[in-house]
């Protein structure tokens, strides 16, 4: 059973404060000190990030290696990828950084293995956006960072929020590993949805999150709002769910008002609005929504979360609807967007929850409003 209480009322609140993250020592130190050879695992954008990252902090990197499927015999910004066998060869030990994410069971388990046998150290890296989690500016904001932590209702949530701080800092997966709980528990928990819900679902991707919706409420509904801005992903979206009663779909981004906007080519999960691409319709919550009432409003649109919540200020003080939001596309959501939340509607008892992902791009915020 959920508590209610603030997480200001259990006794753990001792264990959160700024001296147990000052003393953390951060990701990009503990790569710059080590005289262990850095090496990076993966390819694509998250390798120039991380590449980017080293040269700003002056860190040499000694080789890239890939999962053995995607060795070639090709180069990658100057160096031969490589297989993790060769690098083991290569040194006897070394600090290996990750340059992408999984959620897969079979990637978790083989970066698990790498921390086993040598040093895996995986700095947070913000989704979207140029700016990076910095333990300093981390550090000047710890009275928000705070507020934040004594707004949530129940222990596992400040272990969560505690906890991904503390990767963020660090980059130690262990943090992340300690805190894993799976979407059931949430939906079973927390949300509880019913059969007569009016579910918004922003970032619609290809109905996915609608059939888990549906999962947990036996199929049954009031009615289900869905936005999509990417074209393919929005036909794929519509054909997965063309066949339920009650639904709309809108071929737009969410966001704080009704405008065109552009919007980045990417057909994955990681499309974004962005200063160039293709023009699509942005769109309102409250537009959307009007007088027809919601329920239940999920957030996960790449970044243009706390635009879309600006886009929701009248909905959500008419309607107090169960929210789920995604808290990892920018460096501090997981500050910024839960004092957005509060500041809108103060009854909102909020939980935290991370679901298995390496690095922390799974990191949810629920919020339910207190009866």
């Amino acid at each position: 059973m959920i508590s209610i209480r603030t997480i200001s009322q259990i006794s753990m609140k001792t264990d959160f404060n700024y001296d147990y993250f000052s003393s953390l020592e951060s990701s990009w130190d503990r790569i710059k000190k080590s005289p262990l050879p850095v090496v990076v695992y993966g390819m694509g954008d998250g390798c120039l990030k991380i590449l980017d990252r080293f040269r700003y902090y002056g860190i040499e990197c000694k080789g890239i290696f890939a999962s053995d499927d995607f060795v070639r015999g090709h180069e990658f910004q100057g160096f031969r990828v490589k297989r993790y066998c060769d690098i083991c060869e290569e040194f006897d030990d070394f600090i290996v950084v990750p340059a992408f994410g999984t959620s897969l069971p079979e990637i978790m388990q083989r970066f698990e293995k790498i921390a086993q046998e040598h040093t895996l150290i995986m700095p947070d890296t913000s989704v979207f956006g140029d700016e990076y989690f910095d333990k300093s500016e981390f550090l000047a904001r710890f009275e928000q960072t705070q507020r934040v932590y004594d707004l949530l209702c129940d222990e596992q949530s400040g272990k969560v929020y505690k906890n991904v701080i503390a990767f963020k800092v660090t980059g130690d997966i262990s943090y992340l590993r300690e805190v894993f709980t799976q979407p059931s528990e949430a939906y079973e928990n927390i949300l509880k949805l019913n059969d007569n819900e009016n579910y918004v679902d922003l970032g619609a991707y290809t109905g996915d999150t609608i059939a888990e919706f549906l999962h947990h409420t036996k199929g049954k509904y009031e009615q289900i709002i869905a936005l999509e801005p990417n074209v393919k992903n929005f036909r794929k979206c519509m054909k997965n769910t063309i066949h339920l009663d009650n639904i709309e779909w809108y071929n737009a981004a969410a966001w704080s008002s009704d405008e065109v906007r552009m919007f980045s080519k990417n057909a994955g999960r990681q499309a974004t609005i962005t200063d160039s691409g293709v023009p699509v319709q942005c769109l309102s919550v409250d537009t959307v929504v009007a007088d027809k009432g919601c329920t239940y409003l999920k957030y996960d649109v790449e970044g243009a979360d706390k635009n879309a919540i600006e886009g929701s200020v009248r909905t959500i003080r008419q309607y107090s609807p169960k929210i789920c939001t995604a808290l990892y596309h920018r460096a501090y959501d997981i500050i910024d967007i839960p004092l957005m939340l509060h500041e809108i509607e103060p009854n909102y008892l909020m939980y935290m929850r991370q679901y298995p992902y390496y690095p922390s791009w799974e990191t949810n915020l629920f919020a339910v409003c207190r009866q």
